[in-house]
């Protein structure tokens, strides 16, 4: 069991952190903490598993008792035995540069015996369907294929604890429902599951209580059938994703659609001997918002960085306005948000990010203050960027790409950490802005987003 006792934690240096926690999870119950992106529940993960204040430092007040021991008595092998952790963003805990080596990793760390090691490795790769990528640099994979190595590094290491930070951020549908499947197993055989999310839908028959935290503390509680019963206007006040799954009716993507602004004439990319993709033809409309579908690894990333100008193709050329634009030439007409939204900060400020690529004019200025203020950032418009949760860095991202004086917006899984919430406002200004004549291509598998302000659907693969 695990229980939370009156527990207030406050990161050093700064006024972020959590108060008043209490909280108790049975064993082999599935408790999913949900809410406003930065309100709290990664730090709960955090004290769960031991990282606050050990490796986050902070002050903290209250007790945490795991399994009937109080956590602060633990050594850290202990706890890494008895609690596995996957967090937010699954390269922050490879040790390892190639995939087998990194699921056998923990196991080999704890001394096991080489063939105890080779069979929970194999067995961790076969329920994650990692078979076909065993050959491939870690470093080289889809932000998705990170993912399911890292839930099943922790798995071959068979915790009795699983505390999970956005475990399906960046998976593809069938990558959700493999990690589903995988969730339901290790609930039956009585594992705890402890999971912040904000897609809820792929939890629907395994969840047994959904844990509201905003602002640093908890809200509510409720059960999964409460939860499932919630009133549509009670799900958006609360910034809820959708509790029942629903499949986007849109359009196909067709090649001739609308005003050509943006594309492509048999693109090619090989890495190596290997062809990412070959002979691709697409033209992109201004003014309209276009959905790039398609399975982990199938290539939507390598697209985004060739047409950005960040890889340059093998073959083919690549159009804006009818005129064919070299790749230093694109990365000046096209803004492109990674979905590693750590790698593209360069300032000390949330301001002097947003303002890095703009002129500094009154009307700018009132530009990058409403922005601020419309994605619920203008608090941190002092804050270093790294200093932001996930979910923010996302939307100062965004943000940036708004204020950007860039024609084509090319993002990619812009709302993979987000709350329903902050979904719909990114849905509402990229609405806006293809009203305004951009072109807009977001790479995605969030069902909510595409349903909410996409046009079309483009299925690579």
């Amino acid at each position: 069991m695990i229980s939370l006792q009156n527990v207030t934690f406050q990161y050093a240096g700064c006024k972020e952190g959590v108060h008043d926690i209490d909280l108790t999870v049975r064993d082999g119950e599935c408790v999913v903490l949900t809410g406003p992106s930065g309100g709290g529940k990664t730090t709960i993960t955090r004290l769960i598993n031991g990282l606050a204040p050990s490796y986050y430092q902070g002050s903290l007040n209250g007790s945490i008792w795991v399994n009937g021991a109080e956590i602060s008595a633990l050594p850290s092998w202990r706890i890494g035995m008895e609690i596995g952790s996957v967090f937010q963003d699954p390269k922050s805990q490879f040790f390892s540069s190639e995939l087998a080596g990194e699921v056998a990793f923990a196991c080999e760390n704890y001394g096991m015996s080489k063939q105890e090691i080779r069979k929970r490795t194999d067995d961790a790769i076969a329920s994650f369907g990692l078979e076909s990528l065993c050959m491939r640099p870690l470093d080289v994979l889809s932000s998705g294929e990170k993912q399911r190595v890292a839930v099943a590094s922790v798995y071959a290491l068979r915790p009795c604890i699983y505390v999970c930070d956005e475990p399906t951020a960046n998976l593809d549908g069938e990558g959700a429902l493999r990690l589903a499947n995988t969730f339901r197993k290790l609930k039956n055989e009585g594992n705890t599951l402890i999971i912040a999310e904000h897609r809820l839908t792929w939890l629907n028959d395994i969840a047994d209580r959904f844990v509201y935290v905003s602002n640093g503390t908890i809200q509510w509680e409720k059960t999964l059938a409460q939860m499932q019963g919630i009133s549509e206007e009670e799900r958006k006040r609360y910034g809820l994703r959708e509790i029942i799954e629903k499949e986007p009716s849109l359009p196909t993507f067709l090649m001739d659609i609308g005003k050509e602004n943006f594309c492509s004439v048999n693109l090619t990319f090989k890495r190596k001997k290997t062809a990412i993709f070959e002979n691709l033809n697409f033209s992109l409309p201004a003014g309209q918002i276009v959905a790039l579908t398609g399975k982990n690894g199938v290539g939507k990333t390598t697209l985004a960085m060739v047409l950005t100008g960040l890889w340059k193709q093998s073959k083919g050329e690549i159009y804006i306005r009818g005129k064919k634009l070299s790749e230093g030439k694109r990365r000046k007409a096209v803004w492109y948000s990674s979905n590693d939204t750590g790698t593209q900060f360069f300032t000390s400020s949330v301001t002097d990010e947003l303002l890095l690529h703009s002129s500094y004019f009154p009307e700018r200025l009132e530009r990058a203050r409403a922005l601020l203020k419309e994605f619920g950032l203008y608090t941190y418009k002092d804050a270093h960027p790294a200093s932001l949760s996930g979910g923010q860095k996302q939307r100062l991202s965004i943000a940036c790409g708004l204020l950007s004086d860039r024609e084509i917006l090319l993002l990619d899984e812009p709302t993979s950490g987000l709350d329903g919430g902050n979904m719909r406002k990114i849905a509402a200004a990229l609405t806006n802005a293809a009203a305004e004549g951009k072109t807009i291509l977001v790479i995605t598998h969030d069902k909510e987003l595409i349903q909410a302000c996409c046009n079309f659907r483009w299925e690579l693969g």
